[in-house]
């Protein structure tokens, strides 16, 4: 991430905090007032700097998350081919490579965006990315929606993180069974963690279970999700505020939460944690109370004292959106 906060300072060195904030406040104004369509959001190099200082740190951080969890399921799989689709200035790239910096052999990476300011930007942020899969990547641009919609290369794994509530229900759709299709062996979906964010995801998942995917993560099944409105799915990452971020954002703090909601799914053998934590546990006086998502039970509190033992220990290392993997005793 420090190569990448390093590349993010370079590109608004010599811009003055006020007019990159002032670009990041008609961005966001834009966000919240459009419907959904057929045209990219990011339109020029002043949209996508401001977009790039102020959401592409917690992007990537909950892509990060997402793939943490993920490859915790997934075995030895490695992806030899990544296909970011709709990545813009390549967040999901640099995560990937993040999340598979260990393996014997490096990934290549393609980003496909609707935007050509945001892949040119992408590209040059990369030059100096720390892996060789962020530095090479292929920048290429597409239609994400419509009759002119992209058909999608082959991939071993497809990430799809932050675009599809751009995009009218109808071509979301489209996207997904796209992924579903092209992916070889996993894809992953992000949304950010509001109901309407998990709402997509929630759909995205029961296209890829219809398409034959196993889900590893975050659920413990592949089963009809226990999450009834107005409660939703959702889980949080912390990110680090770099001073530029700060001054961009206008905040304060050191750090913010990113909320995200996410489904990750295989076209492999693999085998789901047999529950997950939903909730920041609940640290009492001799006990952890642990809301948790299980293939038995849908959604349920599990109260876990010391004369558990090991399991206490686990639980009170536990974190939201952790896998638990204890058994009952």
């Amino acid at each position: 991430m420090s190569t990448l906060q390093a590349a993010l300072a370079d590109l608004l060195d010599g811009m003055p905090p006020g007019r990159a904030a002032q670009a990041v406040d008609r961005l966001i104004a834009t966000y919240r007032g459009r419907t959904a369509g057929k045209t990219p959001i990011l339109r020029d190099r002043s949209d996508v700097a401001a977009y790039a200082a102020y959401r592409m740190p917690a992007t990537h951080a909950a892509v990060r998350a997402a793939l943490g969890e993920f490859r915790a399921r997934a075995g030895e799989w490695t992806p030899a081919t990544h296909l970011d689709v709709g990545g813009g200035t390549g967040a999901a790239t640099w995560a990937v490579a993040d999340a598979w910096a260990d393996a014997e052999a490096a990934h290549t990476s393609t980003v496909l965006d609707w935007s050509q300011a945001a892949l040119d930007l992408g590209r040059e942020l990369a030059a100096g990315a720390e892996w060789a899969s962020v530095r090479e990547a292929q920048w290429r641009r597409a239609p994400l929606g419509g009759a002119s919609a992209a058909r999608l290369p082959e991939a071993d794994l497809i990430t799809v993180s932050y675009v599809i509530g751009e995009l009218a229900d109808p071509d979301r759709a489209a996207v997904i069974a796209e992924a579903a299709r092209a992916a070889k062996g996993a894809v992953l979906v992000v949304e950010p963690g509001t109901p309407d964010g998990y709402a997509r995801v929630l759909a995205a998942r029961d296209q890829l279970i219809a398409a034959g995917y196993t889900v590893l993560a975050p659920c413990p099944h592949n089963a009809a999700c226990p999450v009834q409105a107005p409660d939703w799915c959702h889980f949080a990452v912390r990110v680090t505020r770099s001073s530029l971020h700060r001054q961009v954002k206008g905040g304060s703090l050191p750090y913010e939460d990113e909320k995200f909601s996410y489904v990750a799914a295989a076209r492999f053998p693999a085998t789901p944690a047999p529950a997950r934590v939903v909730r920041h546990p609940q640290i009492r006086k001799g006990q952890v109370l642990l809301d948790l998502c299980t293939v038995e039970d849908g959604l349920r509190r599990k109260t876990v004292t010391k004369r558990h033992g090991d399991a206490y220990r686990a639980a009170r290392d536990a974190d939201w959106g952790d896998a638990w993997e204890q058994p009952d005793r």
